[in-house]
């Protein structure tokens, strides 16, 4: 059997503040990375600045398209919609049918935040996107939470359709850089990765372990009892055939998802970017800024990825789950983890995006990152940054990201610009999109409410 017993290099990785130890300094000298230190980074001062008020941003969308999403926009304004926005389309789905409550979503709030369901029609809403000098990421909308979970047959059809995304993704001329999202909960257990989770402050594991298990050599993982250690090698092996299918390809961008799994997420994805990551970034993590420990959470990955040798690809956001983590917290008598503030979470989310902006000036061939974010802020400082630190607009180190149907004012004007900007695109049935769009309203409720600015 292989060993599991941990390297001093993936140590650094699983010693967070969460397990009660203290963050290591990030020092890479000896691998031929110039060395992270905080008196090295360049502080920009400000130039001109992006406004986004130009509403000739719009002016390729048709009447009913702003007809549409002011519609759109003026009910997402009402909170009690967009918190119960699930048991609304629910209970309408009750009383139209399925047919009747397919043709009246489909062209209204449907029509506004998913591309499509048949590829022709996904072909025709990305070709019009591309147009306007947008590039699409596309996200299959499948993922799992603890107690949805529907057996093996069920994430071998998710498999199917993930490994077709790549294929679409790749096939098409939407884009010269082509990006799309993976969930791991929609090929792996969410219990199992919860269990992972837990484990993991006891049990440290190397990152070949995983390597090898994803080339389907039979090891045991301490802890999981026989099925579990079965389905999860399977869930390697699947996470595996969508790295062999996109590597050179396509970028596969995966999601943070809660706070009592990402642990385990994290690792999975650090074993398939250095197995994947050799050459280029085309496995990236995402790192949610109003979490409290996540700064400590980037630097690991920075250290880990120069110790283990393979290029670190980032989705900087702010995060989705606030409600849910605090009121779990709460209920298990632990502390907070979000920040406090909205200015904590901004501090921590500039000083990340600092962090790498200055990594990816030093060593352009080993770091990316897309801004992810609807705050027009945060894009001003990270356009003033990229100009002070000579970083090129549509070079693909910097890319920006934001959710198709929502943020147009910022999207376009950016792609105006030069810059290279990625919008966020689910595609599918009303029914299977349907429980995806209720989670990203109740997630992005914030955003939703906020959105007077392009309403206007």
């Amino acid at each position: 059997m292989a060993s599991v017993l941990m390297p001093h290099t993936l140590r650094c990785f699983l010693s967070l503040r969460v397990m009660g130890a203290p963050p290591r300094k990030l020092t890479s000298e000896r691998s031929g990375f110039a060395p992270i230190r905080s008196q090295n980074f360049r502080f920009p001062v400000p130039s001109a600045p992006l406004t986004f008020e130009d509403p000739q941003a719009f002016r390729e969308k048709s009447l009913w398209e702003l007809v549409r999403a002011l519609g759109v926009f003026r009910l997402c304004s009402f909170p009690l919609l967009v918190n119960h926005f699930g048991k609304i389309m629910s209970f309408a789905r009750t009383v139209l049918g399925k047919r009747g409550f397919s043709m009246v979503l489909r062209p209204f709030v449907y029509a506004q935040f998913v591309a499509g369901e048949t590829e022709p029609e996904i072909d025709k809403s990305l070709r019009k996107m591309s147009s306007l000098g947008l590039r699409p990421m596309l996200a299959v909308p499948i993922e799992e939470d603890l107690g949805e979970s529907t057996g093996e047959q069920r994430y071998d059809d998710n498999l199917a359709s993930m490994l077709e995304c790549v294929r679409m993704s790749h096939s098409n001329s939407w884009s010269k850089d082509p990006m799309m999202q993976l969930k791991i909960t929609a090929l792996v257990s969410p219990e199992l990765c919860v269990k992972l989770t837990s484990l993991m402050k006891e049990q440290k594991y190397d990152l070949n372990f995983f390597v090898k298990a994803m080339d389907k050599e039979v090891v045991t993982f301490p802890g999981l009892s026989e099925s579990e250690n079965a389905h999860f090698l399977r869930g390697l092996c699947r996470l595996n055939q969508i790295g062999q299918a996109s590597i050179n390809k396509v970028r596969v961008l995966v999601d943070a998802e809660y706070t009592y799994m990402n642990t385990a997420l994290s690792v999975i994805t650090m074993a398939m970017m250095k197995k994947f990551n050799q050459e280029d970034a085309w496995i990236w993590n995402t790192y949610q800024c109003y979490l409290k420990e996540s700064r400590d959470l980037l630097l690991n990955a920075i250290r880990l990825s120069v110790d283990e040798s393979f290029c670190l690809g980032i989705k900087l956001v702010r995060g989705a789950y606030m409600d849910k983590e605090r009121k779990l917290a709460g209920k298990e008598g632990r502390d907070d983890p979000i920040h406090q503030s909205w200015a904590q979470t901004n501090e921590s989310y500039n000083g990340s995006l600092e962090i790498m902006l200055n990594l990816i000036s030093q060593n352009p061939d080993r770091y990316k990152i897309i801004v992810a974010t609807h705050n027009e802020e945060s894009v001003r400082r990270t356009i003033t940054q990229m100009d002070e630190l000579q970083i090129s607009r549509d070079g693909g180190l910097v890319c920006f990201g934001q959710l198709l149907g929502m943020c147009d004012h910022v999207s376009l004007t950016l792609a105006q610009q030069g810059f290279s900007v990625y919008k966020s695109v689910p595609y599918g049935s009303v029914d299977d999109t349907l429980p995806y769009l209720a989670r990203r309203a109740q997630e992005n409720r914030a955003v939703l409410q906020g959105i007077r600015k392009e309403r206007d």
